[in-house]
């Protein structure tokens, strides 16, 4: 979700070198790996979930916050029962992740599998 499409447009491009496979009125469908689409689409209610809305899964999780770091993203810091995180990465079980906010204040994740 998105209150400003063309905001949001330009920091997934910037911040994530996404761009759309298709636009369309009111959004922007996404084509990511293995064939998974995202849409990006424009609404009031865009940041209001305070839950994971996305997530990206990577290989090298320190060399990805790295490049994201490097574009600018902040990691977010969690101190939760049962998720903890240092330097923006918590370990769970093997996997590793991380958490940031877009420019629309929703939270997306990326994580590293075992």
């Amino acid at each position: 979700p998105a209150a400003d499409l063309a905001r949001a447009k330009a920091w997934y491009e910037e911040k994530l070198g996404l761009t759309p496979g298709r636009e369309m009125p009111g959004g922007h469908l996404y084509n990511c790996a293995d064939g998974t689409v995202f849409l990006l689409y424009e609404t009031s209610f865009a940041g209001t979930g305070k839950q994971t809305v996305a997530g990206f899964r990577v290989s090298d999780l320190d060399k990805e916050m790295a490049e994201l770091r490097n574009r600018g993203v902040e990691f977010e810091e969690y101190d939760l029962p049962g998720l903890k995180t240092v330097g923006g990465v918590a370990e769970m079980g093997g996997m590793k992740a991380a958490w940031f906010k877009d420019s629309e204040d929703n939270i997306l994740n990326v994580g590293e599998m075992p």
